[in-house]
């Protein structure tokens, strides 16, 4: 889980890596083309034209490539992929939501295991993820419903994979 969040989000970095390399190439052949193209994005956010211009000149004196990287591209400091953080944040959170149903499997019947620990697994995925909504600032309704809906999505079709190939006891 955590090797693939960190592929994935160092992909998203690579990606932000390259506009910026591009944004920096077009700075340099063409200042005055992206000024102006600063500008009109601020005029679109309700400027006047006048102050649009004003604003792109002074954001590009101070930092060209920050002020195209933020208003063009959506690209902050705050909200970089940041591949280390995500893979840690995946593997800490893989390990939270397994050791919950662990615990049932050690603590219940071997008669019931199958449907205690699905059960108690979709409640804890229901609880996780209510509590990610919650700190995301999200709604905890959606959140618990969209990760328990897709949780027992997979415990279904790997339910079924493993009925298929008769795997399953």
């Amino acid at each position: 889980m955590a090797a693939g969040e960190y592929v994935s989000v160092h992909s998203q970095a690579d990606t932000e890596q390259a506009d910026l390399d591009l944004e920096r190439k077009e700075l340099n052949a063409d200042a005055k083309g992206e000024h102006q193209e600063l500008a009109q994005i601020y005029v679109t956010r309700g400027l006047d034209p006048a102050l649009a211009k004003q604003v792109a000149q002074q954001l590009m004196a101070h930092d060209a490539l920050g002020a195209h990287a933020r208003d063009e591209l959506g690209i902050t400091k705050t909200f970089r992929a940041r591949p280390i953080q995500a893979a840690l944040a995946s593997a800490a959170s893989f390990a939270v939501g397994a050791a919950l149903p662990l615990l049932v499997t050690a603590m219940v019947p071997e008669a019931r295991l199958i449907y205690l620990v699905s059960g108690t697994s979709l409640l804890f995925l229901a609880l996780l993820g209510g509590l990610a909504a919650r700190v995301g600032g999200a709604s905890v309704t959606a959140g618990a419903i969209r990760v328990t809906f897709w949780g027992a999505l997979a415990m279904a079709i790997t339910a079924g994979v493993g009925a298929l190939f008769g795997t399953m006891t």
